[in-house]
C-alpha cells in the first residue's frame, strides 16, 4: 500500500532488532484515498535511546522527551516515534509526561480516527483499532473516545478537524462537532502562529467557501477574526451588488478559489473587510464604500500582524486589498501607468482577485480580458524596464537629492515607459528640458 524504500529500511532494521514498527497516522490514512504522502512517519516500540542505538546520526533533543527522534536518510527526514499514552495536558497543548506503551494505546491517544490507524510494510497489513478505515469510507472527521477530552487535552486540534474536513471534503461526525462548537472560545489559549498556520491551509484547500462557513458556524471566526463579521447585513447597492450583503458577496467570491495561494486566499478573504466602517447611505438610496478599499488594507494589516504573519505576506496581502479598486480604471490608464500596473509585484494575485471579485457579483470581466491581452502584448522589458538615467545622472546636471530628483526620476520613467525616448542620450536630453 505504501512504498518508501527509505521508511521500509528504517522498519526492517528495528523489526530485526526485535521491535514493533509501522507506519503511522497521515501517510496511511493518505495512502488509502489514494492522495500523495510525502511523508511517512514511523511508530515504533522501541525506545528513543535504542532508537538512537540503532541510528547514530539520529537526533531530536526537544521531541526526545515526546518519545520523537529525528532521522535524516538522503534527502528525507523521518519522525520515529515510541508508543506512547500522555499524561495531563496542562497548557493544552502539550502532555506534561509520556509514557511507553502498546500500539493500541498510542492509537487510542490520537486526535481522530483517519488518522489513527498504522501500516506494517513488511506484513503488508493494516492495524485498524480505531475504526477509521470506516470512517474514511463514511467520508467522516471523528474524534477518538470521547470528543471533549481529545479537543480540551490540544485545543489546536479545533482548527485541524476543520482542515481535514475541507482539504478532504468530509463532513465532521455530530458528537465531534458539538464538541468543537462548545469548546471553540478555548481556542484563546493557542499561540497566534499555530492558528495562522491552520487557517492558511484551510483557506488554501479545495473548498476555501466551505472553511469560511465551518470557521463561522463553529464560532471559531469569532474568536480570531471577528472583524468578519461585521459584513453580515452590511447592505450593499443592488444594481452592483445582486448576490447580497458583503458577507454573501465575500462568500460566494470564495467559492471561485481553489488552492489558492496564501496571498491571495487572505486578500480574498479580506479584500472588502473595511465596507462596513465606510459605508455610506445617499439621499438617492444607493449605498456607497468611499476608501473602504485603503480602510481594508489597514484593518487586514492589523489583523495580519495579531497573527503573526511574515511582514513580506503582509505586504503583499495588503498590496492586493488596497489596489483591488484600482483596476476599474485600467482601460483608461496613460500607457505608463498601465505597465507600472503590470509590472507590481502582487500583479497576478491581484489580477485574480478582481476575477474572482466581478465572478461574484455583476460577472462582466471585460477588464480582466482587457488586462490579460496587455500582459501578453508587452515584453518583460516594456512592463518593468531598467531605468535609462539615475540619481547619479540628475546630481551631475546640478540636482541635489530630495523631492524634486524622485519627481523628476518618475517623470522620466513614465515618459520612458510610453516610448517617448528609448535610450540613455536621449533620457539625458529630456531631463535638461524638465531642468529649464
Amino acid at each position: 500500500m505504501i512504498r518508501h524504500p527509505h521508511a521500509e529500511q528504517i522498519v526492517q532494521k528495528l523489526t530485526q532488532a526485535g521491535h514493533v514498527a509501522v507506519y503511522a497516522g497521515g501517510c496511511v490514512r493518505d495512502a488509502l484515498l489514494d492522495r500523495p504522502y510525502p511523508d511517512v512517519d514511523i511508530a515504533t516500540s522501541a525506545t528513543p535511546d535504542q532508537v538512537q542505538a540503532l541510528f547514530p546520526k539520529a537526533s531530536d533533543p526537544q521531541g526526545k522527551a515526546f518519545g520523537v527522534i529525528r532521522l535524516r536518510l538522503d534527502e528525507h527526514v523521518f519522525e520515529i516515534a515510541t508508543f506512547r499514552v500522555d499524561g495531563p495536558y496542562l497548557d493544552g497543548r502539550r502532555p506534561s509526561s509520556v509514557t511507553f506503551t502498546t500500539a493500541e494505546e498510542d492509537a487510542r491517544r490520537r486526535d481522530f480516527t483517519v488518522n489513527g490507524m498504522f501500516f506494517d510494510p513488511l506484513k503488508n497489513e493494516l492495524l485498524d483499532y480505531v475504526q477509521g478505515r470506516a470512517d474514511l469510507s463514511a467520508r467522516l472527521i471523528r474524534a477518538i473516545g470521547d470528543p471533549v477530552a481529545r479537543f480540551t487535552e490540544d485545543r489546536l486540534r479545533l482548527f485541524r478537524a476543520l482542515r481535514f474536513a475541507v482539504q478532504l471534503g468530509f463532513e465532521i461526525e455530530p458528537a465531534t462537532w458539538k464538541a468543537l462548537c462548545t469548546l471553540a472560545p478555548e481556542s484563546k489559549v493557542i499561540s497566534p502562529e499555530r492558528i495562522r498556520d491552520e487557517l492558511v491551509k484551510i483557506l488554501t484547500s479545495p473548498d476555501p467557501a466551505r472553511g469560511f462557513d465551518l470557521l463561522h458556524d463553529s464560532g471559531l471566526m469569532a474568536v480570531w477574526i471577528p472583524e468578519l463579521l461585521e459584513m453580515r447585513g452590511c447592505d450593499q447597492s443592488p444594481e452592483h451588488h445582486p448576490e447580497g450583503d458583503v458577507w454573501v458577496h465575500t462568500r460566494l467570491l470564495l467559492t471561485h478559489l481553489k488552492n489558492p495561494s496564501p496571498v491571495l486566499a487572505l486578500a480574498a478573504l479580506l479584500h472588502d473587510v473595511g465596507k462596513p466602517r465606510t459605508s455610506k447611505t445617499e439621499p438617492s438610496g444607493r449605498i456607497r464604500f468611499f476608501g473602504h478599499e485603503g480602510v481594508g488594507a489597514r484593518m487586514a494589516e492589523e489583523i495580519l500582524r495579531k497573527l503573526r504573519f511574515p511582514n513580506d505576506e503582509i505586504a503583499s496581502i495588503t498590496a492586493c486589498i488596497a489596489n483591488h479598486m484600482a483596476f476599474k480604471d485600467a482601460p483608461n490608464m496613460r500607457v505608463s501607468t498601465l505597465k507600472r500596473l503590470l509590472a507590481r509585484p502582487t500583479f497576478t494575485e491581484e489580477l485574480e482577485l478582481h476575477r474572482v471579485d466581478c465572478s461574484a457579483c455583476h460577472g462582466e470581466l471585460d477588464i480582466h480580458t482587457f488586462l490579460t491581452a496587455k500582459l501578453s502584448e508587452f515584453s518583460k522589458e516594456e512592463i518593468k524596464p531598467k531605468p535609462l538615467i539615475t540619481g547619479h545622472d540628475l546630481q551631475k546636471l546640478g540636482v541635489q537629492p530630495g523631492p524634486q530628483m524622485g519627481k523628476i526620476l518618475n517623470q522620466l520613467m513614465d515618459e520612458q515607459l510610453e516610448g517617448k525616448f528609448t535610450d540613455r542620450d536621449g533620457a539625458i536630453t529630456r531631463a535638461q528640458e524638465l531642468l529649464k
